[in-house]
């Protein structure tokens, strides 16, 4: 019976997919512009004297950003950072914060940026388990990965992981949807990814949008094997379809860059810590090629991409094989290649390969804190979390990682990311400056960068 039932149950499978209409067009980028009725000011291009704390040099010397931090609440394990652009040209992100990741406290954090004045609020709670609970009339045992954007009939939905038996590989998603920027949600509901206990679906990635208003929102899935999908929604926020991309073992957390009607790029993360994995499609995701591994190292470690209203692409990655102590961009132009491209360099340590004493350690934390206001209370709570996660007895490694891209609508592009586990970290930049030489780096700073 339990045989009959499995051919059953793959005949039908393999009916469906071969039924599958062929997929509604991509919405491109250069389209997805949300509610005009506050646009921001044109960008003004940043400069390198423009007054501005925050303003700073890459560390390799190439290029200028200002940054800051998102999340306000000291001695907190931070993660998994998203964003969205409001209606007033101000910016939301999520995250989740606890006393460490998959503990029983762990919450849904927000903060809202004001471009006017670079500050970002102080954090509020979006959801915790008791709302999770609450609203899905089922236990939840702990909550991951949040992911919010701004939906085409100009609402905003929040996908959220989270578990109610096992570990993450046990995930299923819930979403809700807000009408006035993120100020009020909607009851909590479970997206319903499979007809079998419902569970290994992941979400970390940027949705896509096509033409007949459907989603396309890229998940992954760990249980037993690890591979990534697409997930296609409806605007009642109802699965409708989906589709595995080929030979995408191990692969998980994919972003996609759409390019323009029909063609579209997927990157993803090495479950294997090896290189980069890519698909393509040229169909409107209808079907994706084989997946192949990219020239770039990858250190089983989240990316994030994003394609500008120019139609440059742009991906944010740990770029040393081996650990997650460097962050840079990449860019590209409109239908180019990553491959052979120059790293706009955002985070770097001194030497990569090393890990830090304690001792050091604290101190450069605590170096970058200060600089940026915090108390000494503050300093103390963000090293003795990060000093938890990050350190042994005697070494740390440093950790900047999950990074998530977005550009706004006044040209800017925003990057926020892990900090050593214990900020949320945002950095702001002007795409249209050129990569300049680092002969602005003193020359022992130019000879380590180069050594890597």
């Amino acid at each position: 019976m339990a045989v009959t039932s499995l051919v059953v149950i793959f005949c039908l499978a393999s009916w469906k997919i071969s039924a599958r209409l062929p997929a509604s067009n991509f919405l491109p980028p250069s389209t997805q512009v949300v509610s005009s009725s506050s646009m921001s000011k044109p960008l003004q291009a940043l400069s390198p004297l423009a007054a501005s704390d925050l303003r700073q040099l890459s560390p390799d010397g190439s290029f200028y950003f200002d940054a800051r931090f998102v999340s306000s609440e000291p001695g907190q394990a931070v993660h998994a950072a998203s964003l969205a652009e409001l209606r007033n040209g101000h910016m939301r992100a999520v995250w989740f914060a606890g006393s460490r990741e998959g503990a029983g406290d762990v919450a849904i954090k927000t903060a809202v940026f004001n471009p006017e004045n670079l500050l970002w609020s102080q954090e509020t709670t979006l959801f915790d388990r008791e709302r999770l609970q609450r609203d899905l009339w089922r236990y939840v045992k702990k909550i991951g990965n949040p992911v919010i954007a701004r939906m085409p009939d100009d609402s905003l939905v929040l996908w959220m992981v989270n578990v109610s038996l096992g570990g993450w590989a046990g995930s299923s998603i819930s979403w809700a949807r807000s009408t006035d920027d993120g100020v009020t949600w909607s009851v909590l509901r479970r997206l319903v990814t499979s007809p079998f206990l419902n569970i290994s679906t992941l979400a970390k990635g940027a949705p896509s949008f096509h033409q007949n208003g459907q989603i396309g929102l890229p998940v992954y899935h760990e249980f037993i094997t690890k591979f990534a999908e697409i997930l296609h929604i409806n605007t009642q926020g109802q699965l409708v379809d989906k589709s595995r991309i080929p030979a995408s073992q191990t692969s998980l957390q994919p972003v996609i860059l759409v390019r323009d009607e029909k063609q579209a790029q997927i990157y993803m993360r090495s479950g294997r810590s090896t290189a980069v994995m890519t698909s393509e499609t040229t169909d409107a995701g209808t079907s994706w090629s084989s997946t192949l591994a990219s020239s770039w190292p990858n250190p089983d470690s989240a990316l994030a991409g994003v394609v500008t209203a120019a139609g440059e692409q742009w991906l944010a990655l740990n770029l040393d094989p081996e650990n997650r102590q460097s962050l840079a961009l990449l860019k590209t132009a409109k239908g180019g290649s990553f491959e052979g491209v120059t790293p706009w360099t955002v985070e770097l340590t001194h030497d990569v390969k090393t890990r830090l004493s304690v001792s050091s350690y604290e101190q450069l934390l605590t170096d970058e804190l200060a600089a940026r206001g915090a108390s000494q209370v503050q300093i103390r709570a963000d090293v003795d979390i990060s000093k938890r996660q990050l350190c042994t007895a005697d070494t740390c490694s440093q950790e900047f990682s999950y990074p998530y891209l977005l550009q706004s609508r006044d040209g800017y592009l925003h990057l926020v990311y892990t900090w050593h586990r214990s900020r949320i970290k945002h950095v702001r930049l002007d795409p249209g400056q050129m990569l300049q030489p680092n002969a602005a780096l003193p020359a022992e700073r130019r000879a380590a960068f180069a050594a890597h």
